[in-house]
């Protein structure tokens, strides 16, 4: 029993000594933990200064800031285990990290694909913040491009999280990739209007609607012979974005329907005529009857 008691003891007492042995180590890396704080706000602005000045988009800059953030991090980290386990060696702590980060690998596979996806995303840059965009079935403007997904405010206010992986190999239409956008408005004048008229017409009504750009230039063309009417399509330029477009195409209709008024111009619409008769005068399955309620089968007989 003394025997036992003694093992314990001599235990207890090796386990204190190298506790106490282990606090300036502990000491030394808790220090570390608390520099690589301010190390990480140090690097950040000089990241920051760098990037505002050599890269142009700002969720690229945001992208490097972060990076290094992590990084600076993870090496604190790294060298305060090391200085508080001395029988850690930094090769084992790699080693670790390298098979850690295949498991990772493999269970997160979708962030790592998101995430490298985000950063061709801002590197190529095939659109910009504040770029009006259609993803898919979703349009809208482009908010933010984060590491794992795109955000796009919605023309109704919705915000909505595309993940970049989707983002980097769907089909992007840019409207607001150049600085001007084509609407084709559809018009259409009656059979009795004389079509040079209504040509010059529209095209003078459209050059004064504010907010159509004189260059490129205004088409005017005739597309088809309808039902009832004979149809334009007014070709007009404007700056990209949807609320100029739309504001653009209201005034556009205004100002064309006070035009034609002024000028005695119709603008059809689709006329339907339809005949009624008598169902129990006119039948196409039973013989009519003659005048003595025979039919005239009966009288051919």
């Amino acid at each position: 029993m003394d025997q036992l008691f003694n093992t314990v003891k001599d235990s207890i007492q090796e386990m204190v000594g190298s506790g106490v042995k282990l606090i300036p180590a502990i000491l030394i890396a808790l220090v570390i933990i608390f520099l690589t704080r301010y190390a990480t706000k140090f690097f950040r602005q000089i990241v920051s200064k760098i990037a505002s000045r050599t890269i142009r988009s700002r969720s690229l800059q945001l992208l490097l800031i972060k990076t290094s953030d992590v990084g600076i991090w993870v090496i604190g980290i790294v060298l305060s285990c090391v200085i508080a386990f001395p029988g850690l060696r930094l090769g084992d702590v790699i080693a670790t990290l390298g098979l850690s980060s295949v498991a990772i690998g493999f269970a997160f596979q979708d962030i790592f694909k998101n995430f490298l996806a985000g950063i061709l995303l801002l590197v190529q840059e095939p659109f910009q913040i504040n770029d009006q965009v259609i993803i898919g079935d979703y349009e809208g403007t482009v908010e933010q491009i984060d590491i794992r997904t795109t955000r796009i405010r919605t023309y109704q206010g919705e915000q909505v999280l595309i993940p970049n992986a989707t983002v980097f190999t769907s089909a992007v239409q840019v409207r607001t990739a150049f600085a001007y956008r084509r609407t084709d408005l559809g018009v259409g004048v009656d059979y009795n209007t004389s079509l040079r008229q209504a040509s010059q017409l529209l095209k003078e009504t459209i050059s004064q609607v504010e907010g159509v750009l004189g260059n490129p230039e205004i088409e005017i063309d005739l597309v088809s012979f309808g039902d009832s009417s004979i149809d334009f399509i007014v070709r007009y330029w404007t700056k990209p974005q949807q609320k100029m477009v739309r504001q653009v195409q209201t005034r556009a209709i205004v100002a064309i329907k006070e035009a034609f008024d002024q000028a005695d111009i119709n603008i059809p619409y689709p006329i339907r005529t339809l005949y009624f008769y008598n169902q129990d005068q006119y039948n196409d399955y039973m013989p009519t009857p003659n005048s003595d309620g025979r039919s005239e089968d009966a009288l051919r007989l």
